[in-house]
């Protein structure tokens, strides 16, 4: 177990600057231009004699608190739109990191035979198992815990930008931020991760068996195999050879190959989705919790698509043995 922690400590070290730096950068760049656009209306408003502040406007009624009159419904909903931009920035973390996972698979297991370090490693009593299975870990785990803690700690941000920009305007918005739940949305983020990490197995398998299998250019093979086989399946449906699902083999081949990184990609195969009431926010996101999303473990997709993940990252560990470049 002490052996797997250091290899997965040095998988973050070696790649610090997808895991996180990546998600840092996209973060404070977009809380920058957040900040720039808040800056820009204030800038603008003034500029054409906008002004929203505690004084009385001309028809003598106060702006001190114009969230003052907003019934406890009201206040809910306000507070429910705080918690989805709170999932919202997280989430949009989550899917830089996504991108970065994809190149790091595809690059985990080629990189080191194309320099030639794969022969360092394999003159240590490191198992080639737990050396692929430490980078599965650092694509399935790792990496969306980073981008999480991230992504919640700059939501908080971004929310409080925008409360001191409307306490600017003798706006009082504590009591709005008290129906937020940003706890609950971090502890939900975080809960999610094994269900993420389970849903995205796939694509990693698939993209460590490219990396582990293709002696050059393993992005072409990731995506021209399972892009190819699609369009043939395509192309017999068209001509009306054999009948093929060709819109059931795009979601469950190429999309779960390629595109199971993107987090909530489980969300189509919840039984309850469609109850979702999408006019009422606060009671969508309270239906929308852990168990609904959870609840997509009674459907055979994620198991099946689990199974052949855990297949083609054995084969990933047996090419890993065996394969060699001249």
């Amino acid at each position: 177990m002490k052996t797997f922690y250091w290899l997965v400590k040095r998988e973050y070290w070696e790649n610090r600057g997808g895991f996180f730096r990546a998600p840092l950068i996209t973060a404070i760049v977009f809380l920058v231009l957040n900040f720039m656009a808040i800056v820009l209306g204030e800038v603008l408003g003034r500029s054409r004699g906008l002004h929203f502040n505690t004084a009385s406007d001309a028809m003598g009624s106060s702006l001190s608190n114009p969230l003052g009159n907003l019934d406890n419904k009201d206040l809910s909903q306000v507070g429910a739109v705080l918690d989805m931009t709170l999932y919202g920035f997280t989430t949009f973390i989550v899917c830089v990191t996504a991108i970065v996972v994809f190149f790091y698979c595809l690059g985990a297991l080629y990189d080191d035979r194309r320099d030639r370090s794969f022969l360092f490693w394999k003159s240590l009593p490191i198992s080639d198992t737990n050396t692929v299975l430490s980078k599965v870990a650092s694509a399935a785990i790792l990496a969306p815990v980073i981008s999480v803690v991230i992504g919640v700690v700059g939501g908080l941000i971004l929310l409080l930008m925008g409360v001191i920009a409307a306490l600017f305007h003798g706006i009082n918005v504590w009591q709005v931020l008290l129906e937020a739940h940003p706890l609950r949305v971090a502890f939900n983020m975080v809960c999610l991760i094994p269900l993420y990490a389970l849903w995205a197995l796939p694509t990693i398998g698939w993209l460590m068996l490219c990396s582990a299998w293709a002696r050059s250019k393993p992005f072409l093979w990731a995506i021209a195999l399972p892009l190819g086989s699609a369009v043939v399946v395509q192309w017999f449906g068209l001509m009306g050879l054999f009948n093929l699902p060709a819109a059931w083999f795009w979601t469950n081949v190429p999309g779960r190959l390629l595109m199971s990184l993107i987090p909530g990609g489980w969300l189509r195969d919840t039984s309850s989705i469609g109850n979702v009431d999408k006019h009422d926010i606060s009671g969508a996101l309270d239906s929308v919790g852990l168990s609904f999303h959870y609840s997509v473990l009674g459907s055979p997709n994620i198991w099946i698509g689990a199974a052949v993940g855990a297949v083609m990252i054995g084969a990933a560990i047996w090419f890993r043995r065996w394969r060699e470049e001249a």
